[in-house]
């Protein structure tokens, strides 16, 4: 049976990238994520991964953002079981299978058309999930979503591909239309952009990353309606002692050197 067609190019490539990571990380017999959907879409899609040179340290950093977003995601959810949840630039994920989220939840996952198309193809649909069909930085689609419930709003491996005035903008539109809640995204100091263009993957899909941020603040006074709530560590000792030498040593200089602890972090606001 012939595996689905994929055609992507530039930074909606680098989702095949992340997607890898994780259901290589799935195999494991002690996975973090167990994230089985993402293993069989793998399987079903097409496309030679190996150009993306993902290996194991990869794929475990992957994991471990994507489980911390998750459970911050679970977390809101049982604080107000009657959410909305954005999933921006949601490319392959399946968070939303991974959290199963309660009936009185609704999801939206939003990404390009050609991104939703897929997923379409390759994940089961369930009530109260929305696919979205658009670029996140188009403000059209909000219009179908709820003005007057709590607010979940994430965005994985997305921040970095947006223009540094596009990021603001986006999330000003949020925060104007959503009655409130949290935003939590991944986001990345210039130095930390100089790193990610060094990536194999990135180079190989040829992406670009342009938006920076220095110090979460900076956001604030953008959007004067957001309150930085804090920042998560990208590792914790115990997870960070499952990676490979090379990737051990990465967190040692990022544990003792200020600005290295910048170069990718999750940040976390309230609105």
């Amino acid at each position: 049976m012939a595996g689905e067609k994929v055609d992507l190019t530039g930074a909606k490539e680098t989702l095949l990238m992340t997607l890898y990571g994780k259901a290589l990380e799935s195999r494991l017999p002690n996975s973090l994520l167990q994230d089985r959907l993402a293993d069989e879409a793998v399987k079903k899609i097409d496309y030679d991964f190996s150009r993306l040179k993902v290996d194991g340290n990869l794929g475990l950093g992957f994991a471990i953002r994507a489980k911390t977003l998750d459970v911050c995601a679970a977390d809101f959810l049982a604080r107000y079981p009657d959410a909305i949840v954005l999933h921006l630039g949601c490319g392959l994920d399946t968070r939303i299978f991974r959290v199963d989220p309660p009936p009185g939840v609704d999801w939206f996952d939003v990404d390009y058309p050609e991104v939703i198309e897929l997923r379409r193809r390759l994940y089961p649909p369930r009530d109260c999930y929305h696919l979205v069909a658009s670029s996140v930085i188009e403000p059209d689609w909000l219009t179908m979503v709820p003005r007057n419930r709590p607010a979940m709003v994430l965005a994985e491996g997305l921040t970095p591909y947006l223009a540094a005035d596009e990021g603001p903008r986006l999330f000003a539109r949020l925060v104007a239309h959503l009655a409130g809640g949290e935003l939590m995204f991944d986001a990345y100091s210039r130095f930390g952009l100089k790193l990610m263009r060094l990536n194999p993957a990135i180079k190989a899909t040829g992406s670009e990353v342009h938006w920076a941020i220095e110090d979460p603040r900076e956001l604030e006074r953008a959007v004067p309606k957001l309150r930085f709530i804090g920042e998560i560590p990208s590792y914790k000792p115990e997870q960070g002692a499952r990676l490979g030498w090379s990737a051990r040593l990465f967190i040692g200089l990022w544990k003792l050197i200020p600005a290295m602890r910048k170069v990718g972090r999750l940040l976390r606001y309230r609105f």
